[in-house]
């Protein structure tokens, strides 16, 4: 009878494009005896697993979930604990809003190892993808990153905060709160203050609207921009090398290819 030596790898998939997994995520896919997936994962990754394999998704969309984390957290173990090398392979970064260290801490407690394999963040690479600079010299000395939602579902008292400094302000999961967030920065900077909206980031699909504070939401509608998406606010928006038109016509030729 095999010996089974539960452990999980929490695993960070990057912002969409399957190729931006690093090497080390990819390797531990193809090992894999489950993968436990979320939503934003690309489904290509998952045909780099053994046929053996068994996939479960746990993903959890605004407004749907499969599972709570707690049950999430419980199925990692269950897993572990039945059949050996456990994947959980979460979209950008485990651990940049991703709740990849309460996994860790709960399969850590029932005495199983965890390894964790970092990712590109979407906070990182959708401004990059859209021809953003995070950082300029000359335009910016910092940027912060900030959950537009919390988990109670109101807006982020940071953001408040975010605006009243100089730096370059990147919201996650902040779609649905973007209204009150333009206004803050209406407010504390000024309504031409440039925001751009990326959605489905490093993807053929992806999508990109720039506009400023004062207009930013009307720009959202003209592009079909919604929810997943990044925000970023800044001066750096204005460095912007890819239009959205463009974008769209670098989707058609990926789509033909």
């Amino acid at each position: 009878m095999k010996t089974i030596s539960p452990k999980v790898w929490i695993v960070g998939a990057g912002p969409g494009d399957p190729e931006l997994i690093s090497v080390k995520g990819l390797k531990t896919v193809q090992r894999a005896d489950v993968i436990l997936y979320d939503a934003l994962v690309s489904p290509e990754l998952l045909e780099f697993a053994p046929a053996f394999c068994k996939k479960v998704y746990v993903g959890k969309r605004k407004g749907k979930k499969e599972f709570l984390q707690e049950e999430i957290n419980q199925l990692i173990v269950f897993y572990a604990t039945r059949f050996g090398c456990v994947v959980r392979l979460k979209g950008g970064d485990p651990n940049v809003f991703g709740r990849g260290h309460e996994e860790m801490e709960y399969a850590n407690r029932r005495g199983i190892k965890v390894e964790v394999i970092p990712g590109i963040s979407s906070a990182l690479a959708a401004p990059s993808s859209a021809g953003i600079p995070l950082t300029k010299r000359g335009i910016n000395e910092s940027f912060w990153v900030i959950t537009g939602t919390l988990s109670s579902g109101e807006i982020s008292n940071d953001i408040a905060l975010a605006a009243q400094s100089s730096a370059t302000v990147i919201v996650l999961m902040g779609m649905s709160h973007l209204q009150k967030i333009a206004e803050l920065f209406k407010t504390f900077r000024s309504p031409e203050e440039p925001v751009a909206l990326i959605q489905e980031a490093t993807t053929s699909n992806q999508k990109i609207a720039i506009g400023t504070a004062g207009n930013i939401c009307q720009s959202a509608h003209a592009a079909g921009i919604t929810s997943p998406a990044v925000i970023v606010i800044g001066k750096v928006v204005d460095e912007n090398t890819v239009t959205n038109a463009m974008v769209v016509l670098k989707s058609r030729v990926i789509a033909e290819d």
